[in-house]
């Protein structure tokens, strides 16, 4: 059974940085992407942050553009998210989640694993 597991959240004040990790643990194959989500509230939808493709090309969020970067350790099945110049509007709990599907990399549809997600707060 695959799961997701993040790790690296916390508080910051803005400006900071912080680094986000996914150890994803049983066979996922080629997956179409791995991707981070946030969400902000309970109830509203996750919102696309950075997707990886399977050729390692990633696609980002505007907001996300120049501040985060997405990577991953192939061998060892675990995604990043690096975080930096973090803005109050920021804070959400961030999850990492896969597809094996094409389409809108950054649309939570057709993401059909998720992590628990790892909240990250970002004070003024």
């Amino acid at each position: 059974q695959v799961q997701l597991v993040e790790s690296g959240g916390g508080s910051v004040q803005a400006g900071g940085s912080l680094n986000l990790s996914c150890t994803v643990s049983g066979y996922i194959g080629r997956v179409t992407y791995m991707a981070w989500f946030r969400r902000q509230a309970p109830g509203k939808e996750h919102e696309g942050v950075a997707a990886i493709e399977k050729d390692g090309r990633a696609h980002y969020a505007d907001f996300a553009k120049g501040r985060f970067t997405a990577t991953e350790d192939n061998a060892n099945n675990t995604l990043f998210l690096n975080m930096n110049n973090l803005k109050p509007e920021d804070s959400a709990t961030y999850f990492c989640a896969i597809r094996w599907r094409g389409g809108d990399p950054l649309s939570p549809r057709e993401y059909v694993i998720w992590g628990q997600g790892t909240q990250v707060t970002v004070s003024s």
